[in-house]
């Protein structure tokens, strides 16, 4: 039997109930979910679907992330709500080329984890499956796992193999909406072009899931809990010295109160220079440098191959010894002497992100 795959927090307890009642099928799981945006969030779901299905012992097949084929099946559906007819197409593309994966394998059954989502129609899902059994000859497994305290049963698989529990469906489409009804920021979307890793970005998630991995291979006991901070994001920034923009590198939780803000150097103390307005800070690349022990050449090689995060609110720290400071501190090749123009457009927000500690307590930072 093909099973279709969308996530682990579906597919754990699902397969666990069709290995129960299937005990003779050979199970393989295939993992078809174009839908998901972005793709890093999608490496991220096959990831933990892999370490699920290894835990379950079951084979897992990957299918073609073919993006753009469901983008143009989807057209002019984009504002549809979540469960309307975008979702419908979404489910008939999944199960029609799972179906077809599962005739190229010489299956006669199919099914599709999707059936256990509270957020999913199974009339529809049911309806779906029962036309493409009729066209390809096979036999859809219909199963209503979420009857009889399934979702809560399904919840506690999720939390005792500590899976990823994404927050959203997996579409970008569904995560704009869902985002713009609870007024929050859509950081999903946003991967730096220096590839610096980020806090509760997907990149930082996955690289914590690989980290569980490891301690479970290890026998290492630990736990997964969630922890509130403020986050932060730079959307956009530049300088302009004498009407010319001049390479510079923002560090972490810089903000302006307006987004812009121009003036001169006042006076320079301890080789941070500051401006007459706007708590506006700035040091040359030689000091970075002997803050953070590196030897950056040019702001241009800061800005593509920058320091860690976590680094960077160390340096951060040293400049101005605050855990709350907000003040703009940026980096310039040289300090000017003559008037300076300013544009940030960035964002701190309350978050909230998860992390691992160990049986002993030891909190350990999954990002190497």
């Amino acid at each position: 039997m093909l099973v279709h795959i969308c996530c682990s927090v579906d597919s754990h307890y699902f397969l666990q109930k069709i290995q129960e009642d299937y005990p003779s099928e050979e199970l393989i799981g295939f993992f078809y979910d174009p839908n998901i945006h972005p793709y890093s969030e999608y490496k991220l779901r096959l990831f933990d679907v892999q370490h699920s299905c290894n835990i379950l012992g079951i084979k897992l097949i990957e299918g073609e992330y073919d993006l753009d084929s469901w983008l143009q099946l989807i057209k002019g559906l984009e504002n549809e709500p979540e469960k309307g007819d975008r979702c419908t197409v979404c489910f008939d593309r999944r199960l029609s080329v799972s179906a077809k994966k599962a005739k190229e394998l010489g299956h006669n059954k199919f099914t599709t984890t999707l059936l256990i989502s509270p957020k999913k129609s199974q009339d529809k899902l049911q309806l779906i499956g029962q036309n493409l059994s009729n066209q390809l000859n096979l036999e859809f497994i219909f199963k209503d796992y979420r009857a009889g305290n399934g979702v809560e049963r399904q919840g506690k698989q999720v939390k005792e193999n500590s899976l990823y529990r994404q927050n959203y469906c997996g579409c970008l489409f569904g995560l704009s909406a869902q985002r713009e009804q609870q007024d929050k920021f859509l950081d999903e979307m946003i991967s730096p072009i220096n590839q610096q890793i980020l806090p509760e970005s997907i990149e930082e998630r996955l690289a914590l899931y690989k980290y569980r991995n490891n301690l479970q291979n290890n026998n290492t006991k630990y736990k997964i809990i969630k922890e509130r901070f403020l986050n932060y994001r730079i959307l956009s920034g530049k300088v302009k010295v004498n009407k010319n923009i001049v390479d510079s590198y923002f560090l972490p939780y810089s903000t302006l109160k307006n987004k812009k803000t121009n003036g001169r150097v006042e006076y320079t103390i301890n080789n941070i220079s500051y401006l007459n307005r706007d708590e506006v800070k700035i040091i040359d690349l030689n000091y970075f440098n002997n803050l953070s022990n590196k030897s950056y050449k040019t702001i241009q090689e800061l800005n593509y191959n920058p320091l860690k995060f976590e680094d960077e609110l160390i340096l951060r720290k040293k400049l101005i010894n605050s855990e709350y400071d907000l003040s703009c501190i940026f980096v310039l090749e040289d300090i000017p002497n003559t008037k300076v123009e300013i544009n940030l457009d960035s964002k701190v927000y309350d978050d909230v992100r998860e992390k691992i500690i160990l049986e002993l307590g030891v909190l350990k930072k999954p990002i190497t």
